[in-house]
């Protein structure tokens, strides 16, 4: 951390309330997944191959364009849970524990019928398929990075570069 800075994100930046860090566990930019939504999700996955946890969140953020990557701190819970509910059991396979649904599993995934897969619905937001929601995310990386480590020379040459970005974001609105 630079000497100057007093808090990681860099001097004098106090974060807006709520906010826990870039874009962390975020289905949409600014939105978490419906609670039912990662349950769901796996079930449906797995109904095509056993998977491990984070073969699960890889396939999410693959289907839904990146538009959705559930954290670990969501999808392992959820396995836990339909592992008590009977749904899934898991297996040892090459070092990691691999989770296949059950005959009980096979039969709830087949009783969420037809509705579009949480994945689709991320990929169909607003966020979804623009790539807008990755962008963001890579900009606050960088906001972060230099105001944890950069110079007051890069910190000041940043401030300037971030509210040209502001206004011409807000400017962007105003034109349609």
């Amino acid at each position: 951390m630079h000497p100057h800075n007093t808090a990681p994100w860099g001097r004098g930046f106090k974060p807006p309330f709520g906010f826990a860090g870039p874009m962390h566990g975020m289905a949409a930019a600014g939105q978490r997944a419906r609670r039912g939504d990662v349950r769901t999700a796996v079930l449906r996955l797995l109904t095509e191959q056993p998977m491990h946890g984070y073969q699960i969140i890889g396939e999410l953020a693959e289907r839904s364009g990146g538009a959705w990557s559930p954290s670990a701190g969501s999808v392992y819970p959820t396995l836990q849970l339909l592992a008590d509910e009977g749904l899934v059991v898991s297996e040892q396979s090459g070092g990691k524990k691999v989770y296949r649904l059950t005959d009980a599993g096979v039969a709830a995934a087949s009783e969420l019928g037809d509705d579009k897969a949480p994945w689709e619905e991320a990929a169909d937001s607003p966020f979804g398929g623009t790539g807008y929601h990755q962008a963001a995310g890579r900009l606050a990386q960088a906001v972060f990075q230099v105001g944890k480590s950069g110079s007051e020379k890069q910190l000041a040459a940043a401030v300037e570069i971030l509210n040209d970005a502001r206004k011409k974001l807000y400017t962007l609105l105003a034109e349609d």
